[in-house]
């Protein structure tokens, strides 16, 4: 009896030749060269920018808040959406004023009219350079370092300098007229002692200043 036939098997296909004139092996090790020589120029490229930051980053860096000259006038008052910060000029000293109220962290606005900062959260209110003139607040406003480079100011937003404490007044102590908030709201307990022009007793006796911090 014959046995049956064994089925056909058919053949691997098989693998595709490298170029003529081209090894295998130097060929893969070729690929892996040009490979690893890419991921060190990504590397070296990440590593550049990270170490080498923009000049300009908005909140959290170094911010252009402009050219000098736009700060000449006296009692001139900027703000700086992407740094989050006021720049003010008083008696040739320019500051940068960090917008939160060092109270509960509201956004503090510039009263174009009282010349002052008044908090409309609660009655916090300071004077152009950001003393503490009335209300809960703690302290007066808190900073941020300045540096002229090339005639701009540039903001460091990246360091917070606390503001003066209460009493600390060597900017204007009147207001310049009416508030913008109304009658500031009493509270309990805080702010006594104050004159009616919202100036902390004893200031009358110091003289203006208007330097940096």
């Amino acid at each position: 009896m014959e046995r049956d036939a064994a089925p056909e098997v058919a053949p691997e296909t098989p693998l595709k030749d490298p170029p003529p004139g081209v090894d295998r092996r130097r060929f893969l090790n070729s690929t892996w060269k040009v490979l690893g020589a890419a991921l060190l120029v990504e590397a070296g490229w990440t590593s550049y920018d990270i170490l080498s930051p923009n000049a300009a980053e908005g909140f959290g860096g170094l911010v252009d808040a402009g050219p000098v000259s736009d700060f000449l006038a006296e009692g001139t008052v900027k703000y700086f959406l992407d740094g989050r910060f006021y720049v003010t000029q008083y008696q040739g000293g320019l500051r940068a004023l960090y917008q939160k109220c060092p109270h509960l962290g509201c956004k503090v606005p510039f009263c174009d009219s009282s010349t002052r900062f008044e908090c409309p959260c609660h009655g916090s209110v300071y004077n152009v350079i950001g003393e503490y003139v009335r209300g809960p607040a703690p302290r007066g406003m808190d900073r941020f370092p300045i540096r002229i480079r090339n005639d701009r100011v540039m903001v460091d937003t990246s360091s917070v300098v606390e503001g003066p404490p209460r009493g600390v007044m060597t900017g204007p102590t009147e207001a310049a007229g009416p508030s913008c908030q109304g009658e500031a709201p009493a509270v309990p307990g805080v702010g006594g002692g104050m004159s009616p022009g919202g100036m902390s007793p004893g200031a009358s006796g110091q003289s203006p200043g208007g330097m940096p911090s």
